[in-house]
C-alpha cells in the first residue's frame, strides 16, 4: 500500500480545505464519518480503496436518493450530493429577496471564479470555457455555428447522440452539406478499427468529425485523440461530444485533440440539472457564430458564447460546490470506483444462460456504463421486470445496432444495490417468455 497519509489521500483538495468544506455541510453525521474513513483508509490507493465499501457507504452518506428504488440509469442525469442542492437553494433564495439586484449584480460576479476552476479541471485556458445549460446547447452552438457551405462535408457515426444527429441533419437540409456515415460495431477493443473506420470516410471534401466521446448507449470509449490526429493531418476540425466523459474518466480536453468540446455538468460532475459546458479553442473563437445573438458575433471572446438572457444563476453558481465535492473524492479515485462497480456485475452475470454483454470489461474501453442482453429477449422485457419485480431503475436500448439494458451506477451505489441486480438479472434468465 502506498504511505501517503491524509494530506497525500486527499489530493487536489489543499486549494478548498477539509474544514470549509466540511463546514459548508448540513449534516454533522456524514462529515465526521467520512472523517473517520479518511483515517480508515489513508494508506490505500486508489485501485484498492475501489473495493472497499466503507469509504464508499461514506460517500453514500452525502446524496438524498432514493431508498425505495434502486437508481442504476445514472447515465440520463446523476442526482447532486446534498452540498450542491443546498447551494443551490440558498443561491435561489438569495436571488429571490431581489432578483434584478442579486442575480446581475451579486451572483453574476461568480462566474469569472466558476470559468477558472472548470478550466482547471478540463486543463485548458480561462479564456476558451464557457458555462452552459447542457451538452446540447453546448454542441449545437458549435454545429449551427460553423461556417460551412454546401457541398461541405462532415463525418460522424450511428451511433451518436440523436440531439447531435438532429442538429446535423437540419444543417444538411438548411444548408446542403453532406453527412457522411459512421457505423460502428460495438463493443470493441481494437482502436485502430475504430480509428480506421472515422479516417477512411474522410475526403478532400471533408471539413468536420464529429466524434462521440463515450457512447452513451452502451459506454464504449472511443479514441479520440487517434481519430484527431488524423484529422488534423487533413486540416479537418473535430467535434467532440463529452456529454458523459467529463468528470467520469481522467483526461484534459486539449490532449484530446479537440476544436470544440461539449458536456453536462448535471451527469457524472453531479452539477445541478441544467447545468454544462463549451470548450472552443481559442484560435477558433472568433469565427464560430454563438447559438444566441451577440454584440460581437466575430467576437474572440469565448463569453459571446452566454448571451442567454436571463437565466438560473442559483443553478449555474452550484457548480462550484459540484466540483469541490469531485476534488474530496479525486478524480483517480472516482474513475477506479466507476470502473469497478460496472465489471463487479459484469463479471457476475456474463457466464448466465444467454446473457449478451455490449460492454468492455477493460480499463480505457469502458468505464462505469454497461449493457446486457438477454438472447432472443426484448431489452424493454429486461427494463420492466427489474423496475417491476425488484425496483431497480435502468434504461432498454434499441438504438441502430445497438440493443440491450444499459446499466449505469455511480460513487454512491453499493456492491450490495448490484448484487440485488445480479440476482435479478440471473432470475431473468430463468423465467419464461
Amino acid at each position: 500500500m502506498e504511505n501517503t497519509g491524509r494530506r497525500g489521500f486527499l489530493a487536489g483538495i489543499s486549494k478548498i480545505g477539509l474544514g470549509t468544506l466540511m463546514a459548508s455541510f448540513s449534516e454533522p453525521a456524514w462529515s465526521r464519518q467520512l472523517e473517520r474513513s479518511l483515517s480508515q483508509f489513508r494508506q490505500y490507493n486508489s485501485t484498492q480503496i475501489a473495493e472497499e465499501e466503507d469509504f464508499w457507504y461514506s460517500i453514500q452518506q452525502a446524496y438524498t436518493v432514493s431508498s425505495s428504488i434502486i437508481n442504476l440509469n445514472n447515465g440520463g442525469v446523476s442526482p447532486s450530493p446534498k452540498i450542491v442542492q443546498d447551494a443551490m437553494k440558498r443561491y435561489h433564495d438569495f436571488s429571490n429577496e431581489a432578483p434584478s439586484y442579486y442575480m446581475w449584480r451579486i451572483l453574476d460576479q461568480g462566474r469569472e471564479p466558476l470559468r477558472r476552476n472548470l478550466a482547471l479541471m478540463a486543463g485548458c485556458e480561462q479564456d476558451e470555457i464557457a458555462i452552459q445549460r447542457n451538452a446540447s446547447e453546448a454542441l449545437e452552438t458549435v454545429i449551427f455555428g460553423l461556417p460551412l457551405k454546401a457541398g461541405d462535408e462532415v463525418v460522424l457515426s450511428k451511433q451518436d447522440y440523436p440531439n447531435m444527429i438532429n442538429a446535423w441533419k437540419q444543417r444538411e437540409l438548411r444548408d446542403g452539406i453532406r453527412l457522411v456515415w459512421v457505423n460502428l460495431e460495438l463493443p470493441s477493443e481494437d482502436n485502430e478499427y475504430l480509428t480506421e473506420q472515422y479516417t477512411k470516410a474522410f475526403t478532400a471534401r471533408t471539413r468536420v468529425v464529429h466524434v462521440t466521446h463515450i457512447i452513451n448507449w452502451n459506454g464504449q470509449i472511443l479514441p479520440v485523440r487517434k481519430i484527431s490526429d488524423a484529422a488534423k493531418q487533413k486540416g479537418i476540425e473535430v467535434v467532440v461530444d463529452g456529454a458523459h466523459s467529463f468528470a467520469h474518466f481522467q483526461f484534459s480536453i486539449p490532449d484530446l485533440g479537440a476544436d470544440y468540446f461539449g458536456t453536462s455538468l448535471h451527469k457524472w460532475l453531479g452539477a445541478c440539472i441544467g447545468s454544462g459546458l463549451l470548450y472552443v479553442k481559442k484560435d477558433k473563437i472568433a469565427k464560430l457564430y454563438p447559438l444566441f445573438g451577440s454584440p460581437d458575433a466575430v467576437s474572440g471572446d469565448i463569453r459571446k458564447f452566454e448571451n442567454l438572457g436571463t437565466r438560473p444563476f442559483f443553478i449555474e453558481q452550484a457548480i462550484g460546490k459540484a466540483i469541490e465535492f469531485h476534488q474530496m473524492i479525486g478524480a483517480d479515485r472516482k474513475e477506479k470506483r466507476l470502473h469497478y462497480l460496472k465489471n463487479y456485475w459484469m463479471n457476475k452475470v456474463k457466464d448466465l444462460p444467454g446473457i449478451q454483454l455490449g460492454t468492455s470489461l477493460r480499463e480505457g474501453f469502458g468505464c462505469a456504463i454497461g449493457l446486457v442482453g438477454v438472447k432472443d429477449r426484448k431489452p424493454a422485457e429486461l427494463d420492466q421486470f427489474l423496475f417491476n419485480e425488484y425496483k431497480i431503475h435502468t434504461v432498454g436500448i434499441e438504438w441502430e445496432n445497438i440493443k440491450g439494458v444499459r446499466i449505469t451506477p455511480n460513487v454512491y451505489t453499493t456492491t450490495k444495490q448490484l448484487d440485488i441486480l445480479v440476482a435479478a438479472i440471473e432470475k431473468f434468465t430463468k423465467k419464461k417468455n
